[in-house]
């Protein structure tokens, strides 16, 4: 995995742009999942920022969640104002993204996405996230997050 990977390279513009100061490091391999990137990043799963896009009544919502946790969906679904929340396929993922699955960051879509961030992040000093590609993370903190991406917080589980 190269560093200039297209994706990779948009979020870095994109991460630059917004002010983040957070490292972006490319792993040996993709992590797919928090249990993967925890274990090459050697941080606990529940400190990974998953990028989880949902089709909210037919429009996307981004849920960044602690890879500790499952989102409830009927919970989240009320927080964030639909009346059904669902796991988006990858192409709904793509077409508002721009990435792949395993590989969504928190910024740099094509169209901004209403975004919210589970407060169970705020428990790690460092929280790590997607850099738009499944072998590519960043290092952030909660409250830098909330500030790149706009976020709301909120409960998932």
């Amino acid at each position: 995995m190269s560093a200039d990977h297209l994706s990779i390279s948009r979020f870095r513009a994109e991460h630059a742009r917004r002010g983040g100061a957070g490292e972006i490091v490319i792993l040996p391999d993709a992590a797919h999942t928090a249990a993967l990137a925890a274990e090459a990043l050697g941080c606990e799963v529940g400190a990974i920022a998953n990028s989880l896009l949902f089709d909210a009544d037919e429009s996307p919502v981004l849920v960044l969640t602690s890879g500790a946790h499952r989102v409830d969906t009927a919970k989240t679904a009320a927080g964030v104002g639909a009346t059904r929340l669902r796991r988006a396929t990858p192409d709904f993922v793509r077409k508002h993204t721009g990435q792949a699955i395993g590989g969504v960051s928190p910024l740099g879509h094509p169209a901004p996405l209403p975004t919210y961030l589970d407060s169970w992040l705020q428990r790690y000093d460092v929280v790590w996230a997607a850099a738009g590609h499944p072998a590519a993370v960043f290092s952030t903190t909660y409250d830098e997050l909330l500030l790149l991406t706009g976020a709301v917080p909120i409960d998932v589980e």
